[in-house]
């Protein structure tokens, strides 16, 4: 097991509110110069690991560790040794000997865990089913980018509505209390999320001077708040059951009508892809509050800074 003092992104809160703020700044440089830094040059290698399907985090990991000089190795874990039985940890052994960094798109958050127990080298979550912090990350580079700078995210209010049971409110409560941001998630009963996550992102909010509610009205849930955010209803392998997933939630679909209880200026994300028609109309996610495209493109910006920031704090 690893005795090396390196530094992994495993979930919302590894964190401090200092060391976000830092990030999100060099991500904001990185939007202003793709170029600004090149921590990978030589090229050297970054395992991109994929367990499930992906294109945002496929496209943006890729690129954007080509574009700080590295080489993404990326990896479909179903043709690996690591889809046909091998241990994670001997997989970190034989990986952080190769590479300088790894980026796992899995299942259980036990798995991320136990990477980067036996990895000498950063360790980073581009999806679990407890947790999807990269996406985060990149939704508030997005409100900094159009609000005026990071300084100008902490007092927002951000109304994520829909699935509140999944890993984007789990998410977007942790690292929006870690941002000093007002976290309103509302959901249907039965969809609500786990009271630890409720408690440890109560505990952060109480110490940056945000706030997180958990309220099963969509309209109560949205009202005054200058971000408004979804996700689809049907997570990866629910789809046989979609019809019958998605009946709870259509009072929280983000139409026009739940929008005009947010405040004049709010904004409104989705970190895709998106059924429209579902979770979100297509008024909303093509019309003038829509930032989903910016969204997109700050995957990009934010784990570049990401990926720099814990590659210099690991070195």
């Amino acid at each position: 097991m690893s005795t090396t003092a390196v530094r992994h992104f495993l979930r919302d809160d590894d964190l401090s509110p200092a060391e976000q703020r830092a990030v999100l700044e060099l991500g904001l440089a990185f939007r202003e110069d793709r170029y600004v830094r090149s921590p990978l040059r030589g090229p050297q290698a970054v395992a991109v690991i994929f367990d499930k399907p992906s294109t945002r985090t496929r496209v943006s990991f890729s690129a954007g560790i080509a574009e700080l000089g590295g080489y993404p190795l990326v990896i479909d874990a179903q043709s690996s040794q690591l889809g046909r039985g091998e241990s994670v940890a001997d997989t970190a052994r034989v990986l952080d000997r190769q590479c300088s960094a790894i980026v796992w798109r899995t299942f259980g958050q036990d798995r991320l865990e136990e990477m980067a127990a036996y990895s000498s080298v950063p360790v980073v979550n581009a999806l679990t089913d407890a947790f999807h912090p990269c996406q985060i990350l990149a939704d508030l580079l997005t409100v900094a980018q159009l609000r005026g700078g990071v300084d100008a995210i902490a007092g927002q209010t951000l109304a994520y509505v829909g699935d509140a049971a999944n890993n984007m409110a789990a998410s977007y409560m942790v690292g929006g209390a870690t941002a000093g941001m007002h976290v309103r998630v509302g959901g249907p009963q039965g969809y609500l999320p786990a009271a630890d996550v409720v408690a440890r992102a109560q505990e952060i909010a109480a110490e940056t001077g945000g706030s997180v509610t958990v309220v099963t009205d969509a309209a109560d849930a949205v009202s005054g708040a200058d971000v408004v955010v979804t996700d689809t209803w049907i997570s990866m392998g629910d789809e046989a059951s979609a019809e019958e997933r998605a009946r709870p939630f259509v009072p929280f679909q983000v139409d026009d009508a739940l929008v005009a209880h947010a405040a004049d200026d709010a904004i409104v994300l989705h970190c895709l892809p998106a059924y429209r028609g579902k979770e979100i109309t297509a008024e909303v996610i093509d019309g003038p509050r829509s930032a989903v495209w910016d969204e997109a493109e700050n995957r990009l910006h934010a784990q570049k800074a990401l990926l720099t920031w814990l590659l210099e704090e690991s070195a």
